[in-house]
């Protein structure tokens, strides 16, 4: 089904197996906050890099598995339907980096993130500048063989495990004063400091704190690219982790459908299973037909961006495949939720957890809205053919 070829399914087999073994610490993670104790972390990272699980969406030039953007979609919806935060060791570097690294980027940070010794984070979102990077007040001065940056970023998730941290700020002076710069900053280093980390309403390992810049400065070779340089791999990054949080909801939605779906079965109400009924059947079904739709259409997508589809196309339909594959999982979790009954509401059971973990998907990495946004723009700009009929 859905035409996998042999390597497709070994890769997709071989996931399955690993976050199904993550699974029985679910619930342990969950009432610890989403900690586990280290050992068993450093276990699961050590499986998923020996398993070829870790870094599929590098080329095997820098180390990476080589993996087409098919089997990129394969490992990635198998890390949707663990809870918790457990299947995020099987992580993605930044997949655009390869191409604008310098040589000493390349030692210092890509090479070892491949490896699986470093990981990164991301400080772009501010308070003011959520899905519209073009608010953002983050300002780098250059001074010297050095930049400066003074800002406060929001939301800066997975700092407080991450050995480096992409910046993204705006020049305050010079020649391209007003366009966007991407820094890398070290961690520790001085100058950045945590504000404050927020409770979110899932409980996962990586945190997701405030943190302030002030007057941090950096070498002038941190800067990725050029100043005043097209920063077309934030657009390309962004393309990705779209894609990437479609398939995590598609893998999401499926836990979901076969956890309600035996407990249909199994749960007798009026002398027969709770599935028969009309109702309860109306919902189960729903969800099947939207997972089979959100899961066509992902795989549809990958196979455009490995057959080198026109780039603008690929940036709207991935806005679309986002759009669709995180709305539909929330309404299965919700489904869901509503057919376990009161089971549904306990931190235990895999509905609640899913319900308050799927959530953000329509937030982070751009909105709902403005994924509608963006496929309206096309539209009007381009016209219906180029998204839905593309030659």
């Amino acid at each position: 089904m859905y035409g996998l070829t042999d390597e497709d399914l070994r890769i997709r087999e071989t996931a399955r197996e690993f976050v199904e073994s993550l699974m029985p610490h679910e619930v342990e993670a969950e009432l610890a906050g989403g900690v586990l104790p280290k050992e068993v972390t450093a276990e699961h990272h050590a499986r998923a890099v020996a398993l070829g699980l870790y870094a599929t969406n590098m080329p095997v030039s820098v180390g990476g598995r080589g993996c087409t953007a098919l089997q990129q979609i394969l490992v990635q919806e198998q890390c949707g339907r663990v809870t918790n935060g457990l299947a995020w060791v099987m992580a993605t570097p930044p997949q655009w980096w390869p191409e604008v690294a310098t040589d000493y980027h390349r030692q210092k940070w890509l090479l070892p993130a491949v490896r699986g010794e470093k990981h990164e984070a991301y400080a772009i979102t501010e308070e003011f500048a959520g899905s519209d990077v073009s608010a953002l007040q983050t300002t780098a001065r250059r001074d010297g063989d050095d930049y400066v940056i003074d800002g406060v970023k929001w939301h800066v998730t997975s700092f407080n495990l991450a050995d480096y941290v992409f910046v993204e700020a705006v020049l305050a002076e010079g020649p391209h004063a007003g366009d966007h710069v991407l820094l890398v900053v070290d961690l520790p280093w001085p100058g950045v400091e945590v504000v404050r980390t927020p409770k979110y309403s899932h409980n996962i390992a990586d945190e997701h704190p405030i943190v302030a810049f002030n007057q941090v400065r950096v070498p002038a070779e941190n800067l990725v690219g050029t100043e005043g340089g097209p920063m077309t791999f934030t657009q390309d990054w962004f393309r990705f982790e779209r894609m990437m949080v479609a398939a995590r909801c598609v893998g999401a939605a499926q836990r979901l459908l076969d956890e309600v779906t035996a407990f249909a079965r199994d749960r007798v109400v009026d002398g027969r299973p709770l599935g028969e009924h009309q109702l309860v059947a109306g919902m189960l079904a729903d969800s099947a037909t939207e997972l089979f739709a959100a899961r066509t259409m992902l795989y549809e997508v990958a196979r455009s961006i490995d057959a080198g589809h026109d780039r603008k196309t690929l940036h709207g339909q991935a806005s679309m495949l986002k759009l669709f594959c995180s709305e539909m999982a929330g309404r299965a979790a919700d489904r869901a939720v509503q057919i376990f009954g009161g089971r549904g509401y306990m931190r235990e059971n895999v509905a609640e957890r899913m319900f308050r973990e799927l959530r953000v998907e329509r937030i982070w990495e751009g909105a709902s809205e403005i994924q509608r946004v963006i496929v309206g723009r096309q539209l009007m700009n381009r016209g219906p053919s180029a998204l839905l009929d593309p030659t």
